[in-house]
C-alpha cells in the first residue's frame, strides 16, 4: 500500500461498498485524486486497500464519481465498477443525487432558511470561484438552499442542500454575503483552524442505486474537532 493511511484507517472510514460502489467519509487534509503536491490521494489508497481485502493480484478499477476540497471532510463516492461510474456521473448531471453539507460560520444568517442564488465565474489559475449577484460574461448559475440548524456561543450551524454543483460553491456564496466559513482563509475567514481544514462536511447524500433497484442514504459522522462534535451531539 503507498504511503498515507493504514489497512486500518481505511477499513474504519468506509461508510458503504457493495460490488459497485465504495463511499467513504473523507477527513480534513486528505485529496480524492492526485495533484502537484505529490501526496497519496485516497482513490489510490482505496485501490490497494481493495486488493488487500478482496485478495484481487490484479489491477482494481475505482473510479471517482466526485471530488470535494482537500481542507474539507464528509462524504466521497467511488465507482468499483464502469458502469456504475457512467450511470453516477448522468445522475450527478441530471441532480437526481441530494447531497446536504454542514457549514460553520461565525455570523447569524439574516434569515434562518432561504436560497442563495450567484452567478459564479471560476479562475482557474487561482483555483478560485467568485459569485456575483448579477449576471458576468462567462458566468454560471449557482443555486443553494440553507437552514440555520444549531449554534454554539460563538458560531453557527448551517445545513446546506446544493441545488447546482459548481467549483468550491458553498465556500464561495457564504463569503458573497459576507459570511464566509470557519477556517476559511482563502474566502475571506479572519483566522485559520489549526489544522488547515475548514468547517464544512459533506454530511449527506440519497440517491438511486444506479445498478439495483433501492435508494442509497447515507450520513457522515463529523471530524473529531470539538465544536464539530458539539453540534453533532447536539444538532446531529
Amino acid at each position: 500500500m503507498p504511503t498515507g493511511n493504514t489497512y486500518n484507517d481505511l477499513a474504519s472510514k468506509v461508510l458503504f461498498e457493495d460490488n459497485h460502489l465504495l463511499i467513504v467519509n473523507k477527513q480534513p487534509s486528505e485529496i480524492v485524486q492526485g495533484d502537484k503536491t505529490g501526496d497519496i490521494p485516497l482513490n489510490e489508497q482505496y485501490k490497494h486497500f481493495l486488493q488487500q481485502k478482496d485478495n484481487k493480484p490484479g489491477n482494481v478499477f475505482l473510479g471517482v464519481v466526485h471530488r470535494i476540497d482537500r481542507p474539507t471532510s464528509g462524504i466521497v463516492v467511488f465507482a468499483k465498477t464502469s458502469k456504475a461510474l457512467a450511470r453516477m456521473n448522468r445522475m450527478l448531471q441530471e441532480h437526481v443525487i441530494t447531497k446536504y453539507y454542514w457549514a460553520v460560520v461565525a455570523k447569524a444568517m439574516e434569515k434562518s432558511t432561504g436560497t442563495l442564488v450567484h452567478y459564479m465565474v471560476r479562475n482557474p489559475q487561482k483555483n478560485k470561484s467568485y459569485a456575483f449577484p448579477g449576471f458576468r460574461k462567462n458566468a454560471k448559475i449557482a443555486r443553494m438552499e440553507y437552514q440555520t440548524i444549531g449554534h454554539s456561543d460563538r458560531y453557527y450551524l448551517l445545513q446546506v442542500r446544493l441545488v447546482t454543483g459548481r467549483h468550491h460553491q458553498v465556500r464561495s456564496q457564504l463569503s458573497a454575503i459576507g459570511n464566509p466559513i470557519k477556517g476559511d482563509l482563502k474566502y475571506g475567514f479572519y483566522t485559520s483552524n489549526k489544522d488547515a481544514s475548514i468547517h464544512l462536511h459533506a454530511r449527506k447524500m440519497f440517491f438511486p442505486h444506479p445498478v439495483k433497484e433501492t435508494e442509497v442514504a447515507i450520513t457522515a459522522p463529523v471530524p473529531g474537532d470539538k465544536l464539530w462534535k458539539y453540534f453533532e451531539r447536539h444538532f446531529g
